[in-house]
């Protein structure tokens, strides 16, 4: 049984970008990271013991809107429910914050072949019946 240990806004730029370099290959640049890191409104850490295994992070108005990103397990730890572990802190951050009476969007792209598993978080794939295709669009600068 493993003896994990969730925290919450403690993840590292340097950590951060040793995790995505486990699923994702060569990481953003330390400068990169620690500006959205600075940015990020909430993260959540997943450890075994010194190891950081897995981490999400989210942005959002605190109103209307959050957006889910970089939701990563590392390889070797996956399918073990820390995805679910850390979706739920993320969810219950949203909860928690929420005015009363009201209704947020909360919004993610997938990962291709991650989709079944945000489908079971309570997620819709978009287009559906309520709103139209995501979109995205991304800029490099040299």
């Amino acid at each position: 049984m493993l003896d994990l240990t969730v925290k919450h806004n403690e993840l590292t730029a340097e950590q951060f970008i040793e995790l995505w370099e486990t699923v994702w290959g060569d990481g953003p640049s330390l400068e990169q990271t620690r500006l959205a890191r600075k940015h990020t409104l909430f993260r959540v850490s997943v450890w075994d013991g010194d190891l950081i295994v897995a981490m999400a992070r989210m942005n959002g108005d605190m109103g209307l809107n959050y957006y889910i990103k970089d939701v990563v397990v590392r390889p070797e730890y996956q399918g073990r429910k820390i995805g679910t572990t850390i979706m739920n802190s993320i969810l219950e951050y949203i909860e928690k914050n929420m005015c009363e009476g009201s209704r947020v969007s909360v919004q993610l792209l997938a990962e291709v072949g991650k989709e079944q598993f945000y489908i079971k978080q309570g997620f819709k794939l978009v287009p559906h019946e309520y709103c139209g295709p995501a979109l995205r669009k991304i800029i490099y600068k040299k």
